[in-house]
């Protein structure tokens, strides 16, 4: 009996050529997918078992309760579940866009572009092109970086602060179209980087100062050249600021070396005024210092580095003080004789400058600038201790007690600081329709600082610090007033105020092995120097209270240079 099936195919065997010979035979297990290699898909896709949130997602550890909604993914465009259209955080640029930063034309360059260089990057605004090249087609970006370097070197070398040549280079580029430029500033080394935008290369140029020389007139030429380049109403090409630059630099001196070499003269005999000298004594202390110029120049021309200069000028002041007193001659004060010689080589300009760029947060700068103010007092003060060293063993009778005495001449002493002002207004080859302001500005400085100090008996620490302050406030107008740099109106004004006694007496305590009265005479003198550089720069930011901050709107207040609080 043939059993009941499904039909004559279902009994006859299966060939090998049927059926695959990958396929499981009967009885056995599910087949095991394939690897993921085999299906390959999308690495943004969900994986099998994550369920995205509605509206939203977050990402690893995010939000509250990190270890339940770590493994919730989502799209890197997706915006987080706490952002909502209505009240959009403050990370999410808002639908009407960022205000706009318009800087007033009004106010000068210098504080337009110190505001743009205390804004963040994102919030600077778009650059007004200003200047244009020939064929209108852009401008040469490798040429107006080496302009802007070429043009900060000179403002650098000529002892501006590290703020403001940041300031003339930024200026520069922004007015030749070149918006993202960020320019950097240290004691020897300018440099520069403009990035077309974020997909192209950045172009990087820079350049080593390797001489520095003090001529204000160089420094004036340069500030007028930045400002007809920022200026709309001046069109200044490319090859027209190259060729005013060139000419800047081929500009001879306005006064010849006889007449920097008789203001270093008046310069140490209305000196040695201020401290109590006489005719004599004013004749004796120019003479020193005629003499200590024309070694120094002489040394300069051999290609000695300054220290040794400053070392060789700080010699023959101390000399002829020394040589007065061992003539026993009573009707001359040897310690003004010796002050008056230290007044034209006390290094006030670096001083000024190294403490302002410390304050304004150029840190780098500010050392290294105060570590050359450090190297030339030490040659002034080895020149000075050698002579004064050999002077006590031949036995002059250097007095320390000489610094007591009572100065009752006012306005001689008023004239003293003018003269002592346009001496060194001269020394620092200043234009000559400058060199009236920062005389009566000096003259008005030693007045503030004798009302004070000798008539109201206040801390003369503390006066000079308040006369510096004054002295950096008129010049931060004057240069406001006439557009250009503060140097030329405030460095000169402050010679009257420089500690050229109280460093002589440290050094004569030194001599005569009275180390405690000579470090407590030389600590006196470093905190007056400091008092009169932070009084300085103390001036020049009051005075940029009274003028409207470029591109503040409403309430908002003036940026500082650095982050406050140290958070």
């Amino acid at each position: 009996m043939v059993a009941e099936s499904g039909g004559p195919e279902d009994q006859k065997p299966q060939s090998d050529e049927a059926r695959s010979a990958f396929a499981p035979p009967a009885g056995t297990m599910q087949p095991v997918p394939p690897p993921e290699e085999d299906h390959p898909t999308s690495e943004f896709a969900i994986p099998t078992g994550v369920h995205p949130e509605p509206g939203g997602t977050q990402g690893s550890g995010g939000g509250p309760g990190g270890g339940s909604q770590s493994d919730t993914l989502g799209s890197a465009f997706t915006p987080p579940s706490t952002y909502r259209a209505q009240q959009a955080p403050p990370a999410f640029t808002p639908a009407q866009g960022i205000p706009m930063v318009k800087l007033t034309k009004e106010a000068p360059w210098q504080d337009r572009m110190r505001t743009m260089l205390r804004m963040p990057v994102t919030e600077r605004p778009a650059p007004e092109s200003i200047q244009r090249t020939d064929d209108d087609t852009g401008p040469a970006v490798p040429r107006v970086l080496d302009l802007t370097l070429r043009i900060g070197e000179l403002l650098l070398a000529g002892g501006e602060g590290a703020e403001d040549v940041e300031a003339a280079m930024f200026a520069v580029t922004r007015s030749y179209g070149l918006d993202r430029s960020e320019p950097t500033v240290t004691f020897t080394l300018l440099s520069i980087s403009h990035q077309p935008s974020l997909v192209d290369d950045p172009v990087t140029a820079s350049r080593t100062v390797r001489r520095r020389g003090t001529d204000y007139t160089r420094l004036a030429a340069v500030f007028r050249l930045v400002d007809d380049i920022t200026s709309e109403d001046t069109e200044v090409s490319l090859e027209e600021a190259y060729r005013r630059l060139a000419e800047i630099r081929r500009n001879r001196h306005p006064y010849p070396g006889w007449v920097l070499t008789a203001a270093a003269g008046l310069l140490a005999g209305s000196a040695s005024v201020l401290v109590g000298g006489g005719v004599l004594v004013f004749l004796v202390a120019a003479a020193g210092a005629m003499l200590g110029d024309r070694l120094a120049w002489l040394c300069a021309g051999r290609g000695l580095p300054e220290f040794y200069q400053f070392t060789v000028a700080a010699m023959p002041p101390a000399a002829l003080g020394v040589a007065l007193t061992l003539t026993h001659s009573t009707d001359v004060r040897p310690s003004a004789v010796i002050t008056g010689g230290l007044f034209a080589l006390l290094p006030g300009r670096a001083l000024v400058a190294g403490v302002q760029d410390g304050l304004t947060g150029y840190y780098i700068t500010a050392a290294a600038r105060l570590l050359e103010v450090m190297y030339f007092f030490i040659g002034i003060v080895a020149g000075v201790l050698i002579v004064l060293y050999l002077g006590v063993q031949l036995g002059a009778q250097l007095n320390p007690e000489a610094q007591f005495t009572p100065y009752n001449e006012p306005a001689l002493q008023i004239l003293a600081s003018m003269g002592l002002s346009l001496a060194f207004a001269v020394l620092l080859q200043q234009e000559r329709s400058t060199v009236l302001a920062v005389t009566l500005n000096g003259g008005v400085a030693w007045i503030i600082f004798g009302a004070m100090a000798r008539t109201g008996g206040i801390s003369p620490v503390a006066a000079t610090a308040v006369a510096a302050g004054l002295v950096g406030l008129f010049g931060q107008l004057f240069s406001r007033y006439r557009f250009t740099s503060s140097l030329p109106y405030i460095t000169a004004a402050i010679g009257p105020l420089l500690p050229g006694s109280a460093t002589y007496f440290g050094l004569l305590g030194v001599a005569q092995n009275d180390v405690t009265r000579g470090l407590t005479s030389l600590s006196t003198a470093v905190a007056t120097a400091l008092a009169i550089a932070i009084g300085v720069n103390l001036g020049s930011e009051i005075s940029r209270l009274f003028m409207g901050a470029p591109g503040a709107v409403g309430g908002e207040r003036r940026r500082a240079a650095k982050r406050t609080r140290g958070f």
